[in-house]
């Protein structure tokens, strides 16, 4: 079978590992659901999740071009993305000013201190510093 990614499917757990389960697609291939894809949220063990011989629904979510490893994904399945916002630009409702956002000096305190500094390299480039 030609897979390509989004597509969902059923496979069957062949093995479970601390990292994540392989899943039998056909006789032929199998691929990987990694721990951090079996469920939303954290997941500290996947056999709380998973049992080998289940059978699981998968959506493919990644296909290595060279390897032709595939991974695949329940989590996507549980709460599916809304490709219609993905685009649109997040408005956070809070800034973090890093200074004080009302005061207005810019480089000038840069800009008085500059020739003291350059001043004092000098003296310690003459002193051999």
């Amino acid at each position: 079978m030609d897979y390509k990614i989004g597509m969902i499917l059923e496979g069957k757990v062949t093995g479970i590992q601390a990292y994540g389960a392989f899943v039998s697609l056909d006789a032929q291939t199998q691929g990987l659901i990694h721990i951090s894809e079996c469920h939303h949220g954290y997941v500290d063990n996947i056999e709380h999740f998973l049992q080998v011989g289940q059978k699981v629904r998968v959506i493919i979510i990644d296909i290595d071009e060279y390897t032709g490893k595939i991974s695949l994904s329940i989590r996507c399945l549980e709460k599916p993305f809304d490709f219609s916002k993905a685009n649109k630009r997040v408005h956070y409702q809070h800034k973090k000013f890093w200074t004080n956002k009302h005061a207005q000096e810019g480089f000038a305190p840069i800009a008085e201190r500059l020739d003291g500094w350059v001043k004092q390299a000098l003296v310690d480039i003459d002193a051999g510093k």
